[in-house]
């Protein structure tokens, strides 16, 4: 009965409903063993149980990203300039020219989306001209959201793009008057020319992806996160790119828990993607830190309704309903879960149309589905979710991009997009999470910003208070509603007798820091299963080694990952 770990003297906000608040917590086997005061805890203590003072921290259950793609970047991340809460313009060209300076041939200098011109105090992008300027040797690629990339000189050439190179279909090469490309890429409105150009460039050896997702875990752990679902993603297949996260798993090295969505790759092949699936592998397959969640959140290419505010909003092509039918009635007859992106609510219309079509010939009878994004879901339509039992998952990409929707729309539809207290009214369930890492940061604390305050990284009021959340249900989304989305709010999402002992202690104490501070919190002891996975400042001395990067020039040697306000970040050794 003896406790492994015991943590006291905290100031715990449990979530849960019998205890919502306790000041320690005993853990054995990876799980919660007593939660309450002190004096319960310590009952409990043995010779070999470690204590641990948690000095008076705000503490609360690990953070739960119910859509991110945590194995697509942990292949890149080591590859990758975050210019994530960088505040100038200024400061994001310094660090790309000095990693241009370290990047070896005939390796790229990448910019991977988690950046708006917004946040920068000159509220503006980079120029091509400055960017051949600050690297005239070396390839840059630089992603801005799902519209456009800004490509250098290099990088043209490394990628053989010419004045004989035609546009890809639904984008566009932007030329001069003599027809050369300029070095923008567009999304018109699609952004697979983006994705594509982006996956010509060099990968890491095997060995470095290995490192690159064991650090890209530890940066998430060190911003309060536990666990995540991943969405899968353009680019990643199944089986071959999650070897990295499997051969972690076998090796005992998550730090994250993952419940992972497999997302089909080929357009017209979608539905014998699923169907060879099927017979490879199924859900729950795996175990508490690494298990199969289901399909999406890509089903059929048809079904794609990308947001890109700079453009109008795509018309699905007729032959839509037909594809998502045949693939949503297999995965329904197999019993898997499954989550599609959908960001209109025109094509949420039409979605709804054929799952209802479906549930009365093949009921769903309680199979866990949910839609991504939702930000202009109507409340009939949040109505039809909620017959068909299903769920919502909103992510802060509207924090990035939500200039751009006020400028096509109007203020006035930004004021419910996604209409996040209609939708928890009408007792839908509701994840919360970032879509990471192309579009917005992977911080959660910028996405748990964006909930409670309703406003953009760059100050633009979104929401009405009317559409705002109070701090604890903006967290119970980060965690009990995110577990809801994988089948596992019995096991995760707060801090109670029973379930899985991940946990967080914070710099500051959220539920009391002024709102601007909420987007600068980060963990200060984060632990996973009962397991410490980070510690910092007070509990530095109780982390795990920090990790060697490679390859030795990668750009996380020496910037890490989210930009420390005030600070460079800690360089790994």
């Amino acid at each position: 009965m003896n406790a492994e770990l015991i943590l006291v003297n905290g100031r715990i906000a449990t979530l849960g409903k019998s205890k919502p608040d306790a000041s320690a917590v005993a853990v054995k086997d990876g799980r919660f063993k007593v939660v309450g005061s002190e004096a319960e805890v310590m009952a409990i203590k043995g010779d070999g149980t470690r204590v641990v003072d948690l000095k008076g921290h705000t503490v609360i259950p690990g953070l739960n990203d119910s859509h991110i793609h945590v194995i697509r970047e942990g292949l890149n991340y080591n590859m990758e300039l975050r210019w994530d809460g960088v505040p100038s313009l200024a400061d994001a060209m310094r660090m790309l020219r000095e990693q241009a300076r370290r990047t070896p041939p005939p390796q790229w200098v990448r910019v991977i989306g988690g950046w708006s011109e917004f946040q920068f105090a000159e509220r503006r992008m980079p120029t091509l001209d400055e960017i051949n300027e600050a690297a005239p040797e070396t390839p840059i690629f630089i992603l801005h959201l799902y519209d456009r990339a800004f490509l250098n000189q290099a990088a043209l050439r490394a990628l053989g793009y010419t004045k004989e190179t035609p546009d890809f279909p639904g984008g566009e090469i932007q030329r001069d008057r003599t027809g050369n490309p300029t070095g923008l890429l567009i999304a018109r409105p699609n952004a697979n020319i983006l994705y594509a150009s982006l996956a010509k460039g060099p990968k890491l050896s095997y060995e470095d992806q290995l490192n690159s997702t064991r650090l890209f875990m530890r940066e998430l752990n060190r911003l309060g996160v536990t666990s995540v679902i991943d969405a899968g993603g353009g680019f990643q297949n199944y089986p071959e790119d999650y070897r990295v996260v499997e051969e972690l798993a076998r090796r005992g090295e998550l730090t994250l828990r993952f419940a992972y969505n497999l997302f089909t790759q080929r357009p017209k092949g979608e539905f014998d993607d699923f169907k060879r699936w099927i017979s490879m592998t199924s859900p729950g397959k795996g175990d508490d830190f690494f298990r199969m969640n289901g399909a999406g959140e890509m089903l059929v290419f048809s079904g794609a309704d990308f947001e890109d505010f700079l453009e109008p909003r795509p018309n699905l092509p007729s032959v839509m309903e037909d594809e998502l039918k045949a693939v949503v009635r297999l995965l329904v007859e197999n019993r898997w879960p499954f989550r599609l992106h959908a960001t209109y609510d025109e094509s949420i219309s039409r979605f709804l149309d054929v799952f209802e079509q479906i549930d009365r010939e093949v009921p769903f009878q309680g199979l866990r589905w949910f839609f991504d994004h939702a930000e202009t879901i109507s409340d009939r339509n949040i109505e039809r979710v909620k017959a068909l039992r299903g769920g919502i998952a909103i992510q802060d990409r509207m924090a990035f991009q939500g200039e751009y929707f006020i400028k096509r729309y109007g203020s006035q539809a930004a004021r419910r997009s996604p209409p996040i207290k209609r939708i928890l009214e009408m007792e839908v369930p509701l994840g919360a999470g970032t879509d990471a890492t192309r579009v917005a940061s992977y911080n959660p604390w910028v996405s748990i910003y964006w909930l409670v305050t309703g406003r953009t990284v760059g100050g633009a009021r979104l929401y009405p208070a009317e559409n705002r959340l109070d701090r604890l249900e903006a967290l119970r989304l980060y965690t009990m509603g995110s577990a809801w989305l994988s089948s596992e709010e019995e096991k995760k999402g707060s801090i109670e007798v029973g379930k899985l002992a991940d946990i967080t202690a914070l710099s500051d104490d959220y539920f009391a820091v002024p709102e601007e501070r909420i987007k600068h919190l980060e963990s200060v002891l984060t632990l996973v299963g009962g397991k410490i996975v980070h510690g910092s400042g007070e509990f530095a001395a109780l982390a795990p080694p920090s990790l060697p990067v490679s390859p030795a020039w990668s750009p996380v040697k020496n910037y890490g990952g989210y930009h420390h306000i005030g600070k460079m970040y800690d360089r790994a050794a």
